[in-house]
């Protein structure tokens, strides 16, 4: 407990900012670290670990808890279950904290909260799944393979039935393995303000561990830092963190020095700003996004990384704009989506996502493309990324796209599957205007 905050009334106050209001994992964990950046570093991490963790291993951790407990998860109030899912979570995710501790801080949390009724049954739950972590029992693999996989990777079932039409049980286990292990973070150097090696050298010497990406050019992960804004070569734009999937699409545009393009999606900027930099000061990159908030977050970024060809401005996607009309050199459409290949980073999208909401952005994408590719010239190149695993959004677009525009042609695509350690689930394809 750091100046009278308590970290485990912090968790709770997140979970239920993401289970019961619906904010997102990453913004809820960003806010309350940002609002008690006085907390020890070994608290923020706490935190955040367990956070992620119990987000992470939800539906595994509700398992669990609903063959102790007589009230289902489901069943019971928002406060006693995320109470429950953290605590399960640490006993039986984090050897290092004592089940001792554990217990009694779920309880005093309890009755904090106002749920002095509750208290016998929170400790009751806990201490009994605390002994008998080693004998729950799990679906059979055989009989039901999908309950199985759903529970014991924490992925919803009808995810599940979806991505067995394209993959094998091998390919789904490693997917799965990669969303739940920690990854290093995904930098990309500016190379207008240092290189690789200076840039090694700054990030060393601040004691974070940097390692090389030997597939991607000025790729690097970095770990063990505090918090991001606090490493000095970050606050001077020397690198951009982005994940090595993303850094692709730039590099598969093949941007020629003096190149106009237009990112109609660019918040927070990473293709954007990579795009610029790729052109060495040449060249013009406009980098559009929807809201006054979102073009608020590239301009920051654009200020950051000290770049002067690029240029942020507000604008609808789904609405043409009559003077950008043939005019790009290169269009970049990497538009919103169902973030299926992000769970690894963001954990709750696996809760929040349905197969009714896969098809409304699959129709958003198609109306954006749509537009947007008026802004192609004739031999433009245009770049069309997801950050998610899925065919609706991902090959049939592309193939409906193709048949809608036939003055365009697919030079190339893939589908990039989530890699433990190395990089998030994405989706390129790259067109030509002929």
């Amino acid at each position: 407990m750091t100046n009278g905050v308590n970290v485990r009334e912090l968790i709770l106050d997140v979970l239920l900012e993401i289970t019961k209001n619906g904010e997102y994992s990453h913004i809820a964990i960003k806010n309350t670290l940002d609002k008690y950046q006085y907390l020890e570093k070994q608290e923020r991490s706490f935190l955040t670990r367990v956070c992620e963790g119990t987000l992470e291993n939800m539906i595994l951790i509700d398992y669990v808890i609903n063959q102790f407990s007589k009230v289902k998860v489901n069943k019971m109030k928002p406060v006693i279950r995320c109470i429950l899912r953290s605590s399960v979570y640490e006993l039986k995710f984090m050897d290092s904290v004592p089940v001792s501790a554990t217990c009694n801080e779920a309880v005093k949390l309890a009755q904090k909260k106002g749920f002095h009724n509750l208290k016998g049954f929170v400790n009751g739950v806990l201490r009994n799944i605390s002994r008998n972590l080693e004998q729950i029992s799990m679906p059979d693999e055989e009989r039901e393979p999908e309950k199985w996989l759903s529970v014991k990777y924490s992925i919803p079932e009808w995810l599940i039935e979806k991505w067995q039409k394209q993959y094998d049980k091998t390919q789904l286990e490693e997917m799965f393995q990669a969303f739940l292990e920690k990854s290093a973070t995904s930098i990309r150097v500016n190379t207008e303000k240092t290189t690789k090696e200076e840039l090694i050298k700054e990030l060393e010497a601040e004691q974070i561990t940097v390692m090389e990406n030997e597939e991607v050019p000025n790729a690097l992960y970095i770990d063990g830092y505090d918090f991001l804004s606090g490493i000095t070569a970050f606050q001077e734009g020397m690198f951009y963190v982005q994940d090595v999937s993303s850094m692709l699409v730039s590099l598969w545009a093949e941007p020629k020095e003096g190149a106009q393009v237009i990112d109609v999606c660019a918040a927070p900027g990473g293709k954007s700003i990579h795009m610029a930099e790729l052109l060495h000061g040449t060249g013009m990159v406009e980098a559009r996004d929807l809201t006054e908030y979102k073009v608020s977050l590239i301009e920051e970024n654009i200020e950051r990384c000290g770049l002067t060809n690029i240029r942020a401005k507000q604008a609808d996607a789904r609405v043409l704009e009559e003077d950008s009309v043939g005019k790009a050199d290169i269009v970049i459409a990497d538009l919103p989506c169902s973030g299926l290949g992000v769970i690894g980073k963001k954990p709750d999208i696996k809760y929040k996502m349905s197969e009714a909401k896969c098809a409304e952005l699959a129709a958003l994408q198609r109306e954006i493309l749509h537009t947007v590719q008026n802004y192609v010239k004739s031999g433009g190149v245009f770049m069309y990324s997801t950050c998610t695993i899925n065919p609706q959004e991902n090959e049939e677009n592309v193939q409906w796209f193709l048949k809608e525009h036939a003055d365009f042609e697919l030079e190339r695509q893939q589908q990039i599957l989530p890699k433990k350690g190395k990089n998030d689930g994405f989706f390129l394809a790259r067109m030509v205007r002929k």
